[in-house]
């Protein structure tokens, strides 16, 4: 190592693409809307856990004239750009696992062990692969409970399928970030605010860093044998993605976007944090820093109470009502509570100018959860909403397919067709 202490010692080196290969996106920017073709479509999966009160979530009749339940009460001002869809079964029933291993996924397996952790690529992680040509941040994954990616959560297998919604391939779950002050450094840096001078000042030191970091590993390359050329020019590829970001940036560094101070961390209150959360998502779609966003409003087995609506009883331990009417009526507060939270983001989505439209009107947000009937750990009839763009009808399939024939459908509904995802059969008979 003696020659790297010379001309490039490694301290430097690692600290230097370590700055250059984390660089957090520092510009924000809207999109040029008047020059596109048309508006960028965007994907969000919505996650609640833990299942569903189905007696208050199923609504009366089908297509056009279907009648709200009370869960989808919250959602009326909404209806004109909601499907709701009945029928659909989990690909991969294993308890919690299952639940929200598959519910991105499609995956008709998992692991049988602890330390067996398999799955497949998540469709978000599919969109996050085109359209990171075209943004700065590919995806992001978010959550509001802490994440635990180590150990036993449910049966004997691994936590990982309980605390993410995201498989970069089927052996890498991807962590779920649940601090607000993280998720605002990944999408505008360490720069304090989202102001446009802090930000630009941070995007001069970052490209900085990175010409002096390129001219050191060039200088370097020549001094190596060929198979250490070889790492080189691998960090040489990731450097050259950031610079590609980077311009990408100072295109567009002239938009302002709105004003938002750097978070501290997580605020103690649930409703404040996830407020935080899905403020900082807003923003990131309105700046088009990403078009693909995974969140879980809580993981499978959450055990949050919500004394605040009249619920003090922990949320999974409530869901395993044994079909007694009374437990089954206070879970229901609980998820008629997520959708009522949910529908304050809609309408901020819905009050976001984006092109010809509103951003709800140019996203696909897949809410739901894993599993039914939650006190036999159900896979079958899966609450689930797709939300955005044209809707104001329910859809009943009654040859029970899969969640991964949805997401395969929805793959073209956001615009990236694909031919498989997990499990999929085949795409949904009837256009979503």
């Amino acid at each position: 190592m003696q020659f790297l202490n010379k001309s490039l010692p490694r301290r430097t080196l690692l600290r230097g693409l370590g700055t250059a290969l984390a660089l957090p996106q520092l510009d924000s920017m809207l999109r040029a809307q008047s020059k596109a073709a048309k508006p960028a479509q965007r994907f969000q999966a919505f996650y609640v856990p833990n299942g569903m009160a189905m007696e208050y979530w199923t609504p009366k009749g089908d297509g056009a004239n279907f009648e709200l339940s009370p869960i989808l009460e919250p959602l009326a001002p909404y209806r004109d750009q909601m499907l709701v869809l009945s029928g659909i079964k989990a690909n991969w029933n294993y308890i919690h696992a299952g639940a929200s291993g598959s519910f991105l996924t499609g995956t008709s397996r998992g692991g049988r062990n602890e330390v067996e952790i398999i799955a497949d690529v998540s469709m978000d992680q599919l969109l996050a692969r085109h359209f990171a040509k075209e943004t700065q941040i590919g995806s992001l994954e978010l959550a509001i409970d802490p994440p635990n990616n180590a150990g036993a959560c449910t049966g004997n297998l691994s936590c990982v399928y309980t605390h993410t919604l995201s498989w970069r391939s089927p052996t890498q779950p991807l962590p779920m970030e649940w601090n607000p002050r993280a998720v605002f450094e990944k999408l505008f840096g360490d720069s304090g605010s989202t102001d446009r001078q802090a930000r630009q000042s941070r995007l001069r030191q970052h490209k900085s860093i990175l010409d002096s970091v390129t001219q050191k590993l060039a200088s370097l390359k020549k001094e190596l044998p060929a198979n250490d050329q070889a790492k080189v020019d691998e960090y040489t590829e990731a450097i050259r993605d950031v610079e590609r970001r980077i311009q990408r940036a100072e295109e567009q560094k002239n938009v302002e976007i709105p004003a938002m101070a750097q978070p501290q961390g997580a605020p103690p209150v649930f409703e404040d944090h996830l407020a935080l959360m899905l403020d900082l998502q807003l923003l990131a779609f309105q700046s088009d820093l990403t078009r693909v966003i995974s969140f879980m409003l809580g993981k499978e087995q959450s055990a949050r109470p919500y004394p605040q609506i009249g619920v003090p009883e922990a949320h999974h331990p409530l869901s395993h009502h044994n079909d007694l009417p009374e437990l089954i009526a206070q879970m229901s507060k609980i998820n008629r509570y997520h959708t009522q939270l949910f529908a304050q983001y809609l309408a901020k989505l819905r009050n976001t100018a984006d092109g010809d439209g509103t951003l709800l009107d140019h996203t696909t947000i897949l809410y739901g959860s894993g599993i039914s009937n939650s006190t036999r750990h159900s896979g079958d009839n899966l609450p689930l909403l797709v939300m955005g763009g044209k809707g104001g009808r329910h859809l009943q399939f009654a040859n029970k397919p899969s969640i991964a024939n949805l997401l395969l459908t929805l793959m073209d509904r956001v615009g990236v067709p694909a031919d498989r995802v997990g499990g999929s059969t085949g795409k949904l008979p009837i256009e979503i």
